[in-house]
């Protein structure tokens, strides 16, 4: 069984850094494309970074640039996204999401094939 399991997130003040992980068990991570969302209050899911797990390439969207690191360890199948200096404006529910093969950039939510169940995170002013 394909599982996605997001985890920490939290509260935390502008300015300040959080590491979220992405456990990823039933396929290989060396396979598949990840993707990190962010679903903001009264918005629409949207792509915030990829990783291709084959060969480590990584994309971001322009609003994380210099501020978000994505990487992984296939070695224990998990994804991270590094997230410094964050603002109120990334609060929101953070997700990951995987599709199989590699990926020359963000893709669309309709694109991938498995999500996790979102973790939250809050940037107070």
């Amino acid at each position: 069984e394909v599982q996605l399991v997001e985890s920490g997130g939290g509260l935390v003040q502008t300015g300040g850094s959080l590491r979220l992980s992405c456990a990823a068990s039933g396929f290989v991570l060396d396979d598949y494309a990840i993707g990190w969302f962010r679903r903001a209050p009264g918005k629409e899911r949207e792509g915030i970074s990829l990783i291709n797990g084959s060969d480590g390439t990584t994309y971001y969207q322009d609003s994380v640039k210099g501020r978000f690191t994505v990487s992984s360890d296939n070695a224990k199948n998990t994804v991270y996204l590094q997230m410094n200096s964050l603002k109120p404006e990334d609060t929101g529910v953070y997700f990951c999401a995987a599709v199989r093969g590699v990926v020359a950039g963000l893709l669309g939510r309709n694109e991938y094939d498995y999500w996790g169940q979102g973790t939250q995170v809050t940037v107070s002013s």
